[in-house]
């Protein structure tokens, strides 16, 4: 014992100090894809902001030239990722009332919402659809410093078929502005050149919507709007510019079609039957679903106060139930999942509350914890960046009371947030 005790003292006072700008301790961190805890971690980040090796904290020593960050008696979980926001859209605003406000309203609520979700230990998120671009310049107002929010990954505007869900609807034709709005397009040709201006001002992310849906007047969420061929002329113009491509797709006849054009994950997928659950699981490109299935319990709780309209919220009565039902039978069927919430239709640091929803309809807290980690990670493409803690990743994590393997519900209320190695102090 005597031996073992000198061994042990010998290895502590032979370990060599580490560099770096930053070192991150905790208790332990949850490694999601091995799906166990590392114990006693020192995280050590350079310059960049990524990781550039992760030691024992009871071990290893550092210099006092290094910031050190304590997070001792925390639980470390990598930064989230929400795969399906709307930042410039405030949940409190429904139906009309956004008429009450001046167009670059919207682009000012971003910062806001963007902070909440921050916040609330989102770290990234795929914003897919905006106004005037705002996702854009919101990711590009945080990447230079100029706001504090999450790193940002935005579609631009959203395309859609003239008089569908994503076209401007409910306004009577005097207030048409006789011309076809951003993103909307009516043909592969036409479609095909809406990808190319979106990316040409700055998006990230091609978003279309292939169905009706809710929030909208005039689309019922069954609908399909667009044709097979019409969404993969959308897919084959992104990925020839190297872009991945979101589906708002309710109805099954829209979902099964995204699917066969090659669209790489599917929005909502509310009403999908068997034969569209089959064809996302076989098809050999991989395939996500991101299922809002928390947002209806906060949008029929007060979205007639914000002044969502009857119609709107009757179509969120029928399809939200149905939704939850078939989350749980794709994820049995073993479709791949990500984290959306739909940020936007409901306050934007309310979108953790999704994780115990998507336990609750048949997931492992630790399948909902890579659904928001890992999973999403592998969706946009960023695996070498986001959704774990590991070297060479960007040092973004998420400091929480508890064990999130037993309870997930530990994550709506997270105690710490470190974005890129530096520390997030709340918002006030």
């Amino acid at each position: 014992m005597r031996r073992l005790l000198t061994s042990a003292l010998s290895l502590v006072v032979a370990t060599p100090a580490l560099a770096g700008p930053t070192v991150i301790t905790a208790d332990r961190f949850l490694d999601v894809a091995k799906g166990t805890y590392v114990e006693h971690p020192a995280i050590f980040v350079g310059d960049d902001g990524r990781i550039t090796s992760i030691a024992d904290a009871r071990t290893v020593r550092w210099g006092s030239d290094v910031t050190h960050i304590d997070l001792g008696g925390k639980t470390l979980v990598p930064g989230l990722i929400d795969m399906h926001v709307h930042l410039d859209s405030p949940a409190d605003i429904g139906g009309h009332r956004g008429l009450e406000f001046t167009d670059s309203f919207f682009a000012m609520t971003a910062v806001a919402n963007g902070r909440a979700m921050l916040d609330a230990g989102f770290t990234t998120v795929r914003n897919v659809g905006s106004g005037n671009w705002n996702d854009v310049g919101l990711q590009e107002a945080v990447d230079g410093g100029y706001v504090i929010g999450p790193r940002v990954i935005g579609a631009g505007h959203a395309l859609s078929a003239t008089g569908g869900h994503c076209d401007r609807t409910g306004m009577p034709p005097s207030m048409d502005p006789g011309k076809k709005l951003e993103g909307v397009g009516d043909s592969p040709e036409e479609l095909r050149y809406q990808v190319r201006r979106q990316r040409k001002y700055g998006a990230q992310v091609i978003k279309v919507c292939a169905t009706g849906g809710v929030f909208s007047h005039n689309t019922e969420p069954g609908q399909q709007q667009l044709s097979e061929g019409e969404l993969r002329a959308i897919a084959d113009e992104a990925h020839q510019w190297g872009l991945r491509v979101a589906a708002h797709a309710h109805g099954a006849e829209g979902i099964k079609a995204a699917i066969r054009a090659g669209i790489d994950t599917i929005e909502h997928a509310s009403l999908v039957d068997d034969e569209g659950i089959r064809l996302a699981a076989a098809r050999k490109q991989p395939v996500w679903f991101s299922m809002d299935i928390y947002n209806t319990d906060y949008t029929q709780a007060e979205g007639r106060k914000n002044g969502v309209l009857e119609d709107n919220l009757r179509k969120d009565r029928e399809i939200g139930q149905i939704q939850r039902d078939n989350f749980r039978k794709a994820f049995k069927a073993g479709v791949k999942m990500v984290f959306g919430s739909d940020a936007g239709v409901m306050p934007h640091g309310l979108a953790g509350r999704q994780l115990n929803t998507m336990v609750t309809y048949g997931m492992t807290p630790l399948d909902a914890i890579r659904a928001a980690t890992i999973n999403s990670a592998q969706a946009l493409g960023r695996e070498g960046d986001v959704g774990q803690i590991a070297t060479g990743r960007y040092a973004d994590m998420v400091a929480v009371d508890g064990d999130p393997l037993r309870d997930v519900r530990v994550l709506e209320k997270v105690a710490g947030v470190v974005k890129g190695g530096k520390r997030i102090e709340p918002a006030r």
